[in-house]
């Protein structure tokens, strides 16, 4: 397929730069078959069956973006850096901004008794080693960083106060993640206690999103697209609860891309799901075959990205361009901080 096919017009007023107050008020549209209706995310609990399983990533998201100065003799730059993962040598790839004014053996400042050296470039990226590590990193990096909102929010307006909280999960507890798993966003204490009561499980899963996740897709033909890695982690527990879930006929339904990204990386053919911890770089698009996920709740996503794809791929994809020209229509909030849909296919 061509990357033309998963172009539409989206009217700039409809990118959301901050989430519905409290989260659970955001739209829902529901899809299920031919079906679209417009409903609310506290409709959850009435759309949702007893029985069905709602599989949640907890992964956390890092105050990734740092503001610095390059040491040089008496000479400063300012160098804003993002940081994009932690390698296994003890230094962490990142973003620089400018690159090309930080030398390998040079020092940038966050705050006093925080800093780093450029230990190497690698093509556009960087990597760093701070000065600290462990406990003594995480306080630093969350007193000096700010959260890193994505590209098309970032653009409108700045990170602030506000964000600490509204671009993290309830649910939370594995730091690692660059960007939010968003769709789990509108999920308060309120809407869990009433899917709980309704008979609606939930299992935790950890995939660390990437910066990744925004790279533009380059290719005409999204076939030769290369995708990027993330890791991830299905536990033994995940995975025995949701292949208990299979078994007595119920659903199972990602809270998000990432989430269900992972337990497809983790599922073999058959339909089976194995415990899985590693990298992941699978790529979903039309033609894939889904082999635990029965839906998805997800947030609407940017025109020509591999998101779009991955929803392309569940439901099909003329069913998906009605789907979002209805959203364009009834002026639902795209992206990060927008309203939901539930994928039923």
């Amino acid at each position: 397929m061509q990357l033309s096919d998963f172009d539409f017009d989206l009217p700039a007023d409809l990118i959301a730069t901050r989430p519905a107050r409290p989260r659970s008020a955001a739209r829902l549209l529901v899809a299920e078959g031919d079906a679209i209706a417009d409903r609310q995310v506290t409709d959850l609990p009435q759309i949702l069956r007893p029985g069905d399983l709602l599989v949640l990533n907890d992964t956390r998201v890092i105050p990734a973006r740092l503001s610095g100065q390059r040491l040089r003799g008496a000479a400063l730059a300012r160098i804003e850096v993002t940081l994009l993962a932690p390698m296994p040598d003890g230094t962490w790839s990142a973003l620089l901004r400018p690159l090309r004014k930080v030398a390998p053996g040079e020092v940038i400042v966050f705050a006093p008794g925080f800093h780093a050296t450029l230990d190497r470039r690698a093509g556009d990226e960087g990597l760093l080693r701070f000065n600290l590590a462990g406990a003594a990193f995480d306080a630093a990096l969350e007193t000096a960083g700010q959260m890193p909102l994505p590209p098309y929010i970032a653009a409108l307006r700045p990170p602030d106060a506000a964000d600490r909280e509204d671009y993290q999960t309830v649910w939370a507890r594995t730091p690692g993640a660059v960007a939010a798993p968003t769709a789990s966003l509108h999920f308060d204490a309120p809407l869990l206690d009433a899917l709980a009561a309704r008979g609606v499980g939930r299992v935790h899963v950890t995939l660390h999103v990437g910066a990744g996740t925004f790279l533009p897709v380059k290719t005409d033909r999204i076939e030769d697209h290369r995708m990027h890695e993330e890791w991830g982690e299905v536990t033994p527990e995940a995975a025995a609860a949701i292949a208990a879930t299979r078994a007595r006929g119920g659903r199972v339904i990602a809270v998000g891309t990432t989430a269900l990204r992972l337990i497809e990386s983790a599922a073999a053919p058959t339909g089976a799901i194995a415990p899985f911890r590693g990298m992941t770089g699978i790529f979903i698009r039309p033609g894939f075959r889904f082999n635990v996920a029965d839906g998805l709740v997800t947030n609407f996503h940017l025109p020509k990205s591999t998101l779009l794809m991955l929803v392309a791929a569940l439901m099909g994809p003329e069913r998906i361009r009605r789907i979002y020209a209805h959203a364009v229509a009834g002026r639902y909030r795209f992206f990060s901080y927008g309203d939901a849909s539930l994928l039923l296919p």
